[in-house]
């Protein structure tokens, strides 16, 4: 195949699936990976595409730099986000250690909490309080407070984590995508994930439909990862075996 024609192929996959992995592009064109790469990084300098970690997504793909303050997320898709919390509170089981992200889709899951004799440590400050009111045994990490998203970061509250070995994760996310996996704009904040990822047994992503082909500027964990919670999958996830749907 001549390089321009591979070119076209390449742009062609790119800008139908929004995002492709360099493993899916050397099957679907027989190429080698490293002529996959030299072509993603040619485009990715033309400007036809973003060359990510592991593949490329399309121009077009929503990328988010800033978080969004709290109290204007909230409402944002609402009934989709109490879906998707309700069902991740019915995964809670009795003798678990909850880590619990910050997040307006988390934010929901104690209003549906069943099990109340589950252990939790979260970053969220709201959430922290709505769980003591429950009744429910609640950990806040210490650490540096981030006012936009309620959420405590920061090396100090990494360290704490470290210590700590969940049965199950539950963490909001700005962006997912196959390639770039669970993103997020903030670095103090893709750092607290990545590690309490990788301190938990099963790592739940809660997503509405919309976080879908979006992309934000830092990766907290792999797209295989991690099992994604959703109201609704999109035609292109349809064959993925992590996604669940809330019902």
């Amino acid at each position: 195949m001549l390089t321009e024609q591979r070119y076209e192929k390449i742009l062609d996959l790119v800008n139908e699936k929004k995002s492709v992995t360099v493993k899916e592009m050397t099957e679907l064109l027989e190429s080698s990976e490293s002529t996959i790469r030299r072509d993603l990084t040619v485009l990715h300098k033309k400007g036809r595409l973003v060359k990510v970690f592991g593949g490329a997504v399309a121009i077009d793909m929503e990328y988010r730099t800033k978080d969004e303050e709290v109290n204007r997320r909230e409402d944002e898709n609402k009934e989709a986000k109490e879906q998707i919390a309700r069902f991740a509170a019915s995964l809670i089981r009795a003798d678990d250690f909850v880590f619990l992200d910050a997040g307006t889709t988390t934010a929901w899951i104690p209003d549906f909490l069943i099990e109340k004799s589950a252990v939790f440590v979260t970053n969220g400050i709201a959430h922290a309080k709505k769980l003591a009111r429950l009744g429910v045994e609640v950990h806040l990490l210490g650490g540096e407070y981030k006012s936009s998203t309620e959420a405590i970061v920061g090396d100090e509250a990494v360290e704490q984590l470290r210590r700590y070995h969940f049965t199950k994760g539950f963490f909001g996310t700005n962006g997912i995508g196959k390639t770039a996996g669970y993103t997020t704009p903030d670095i103090r904040e893709a750092s607290l994930k990545r590690c309490a990822a990788q301190q938990s047994r099963e790592t739940y992503i809660l997503g509405d439909s919309k976080k879908f082909n979006r992309m934000s500027a830092v990766s907290f964990c792999d797209f295989y990862d991690a099992t994604v919670i959703t109201e609704e999958i999109l035609p292109e996830f349809a064959r993925c075996s992590n996604i669940l749907k809330a019902e």
